[in-house]
């Protein structure tokens, strides 16, 4: 068995329910609305990382440009 402490502000979601997955649903959308950050992205992830540098960010976001989350990609990229 591997234990691992939860840093502060790490949350854990139990979504083995319907009505627990649609409660972390809530949470996320809420918390997502407060901070204007996703929560789970993964190229922002490789970004904060250092595996990927701004450009290729940029890059990634390019497709995504017609949705909210391409500009948010951007913006990170940007640093804004």
């Amino acid at each position: 068995l591997h234990v691992q402490r939860l840093q502060r502000g790490d949350v854990w979601l139990d979504t083995g329910t319907f009505d627990s997955m649609s409660e972390a649903s809530s949470y996320v959308e809420v918390i997502q609305k407060r901070t204007g950050q996703v929560i789970g992205s993964p190229e922002v992830a490789a970004h904060q990382q250092g595996f990927i540098d701004a450009s290729a960010l940029e890059e990634l976001a390019q497709p995504l440009l017609k949705s909210g989350y391409g500009e948010y990609l951007l913006n990170v990229a940007r640093d804004r």
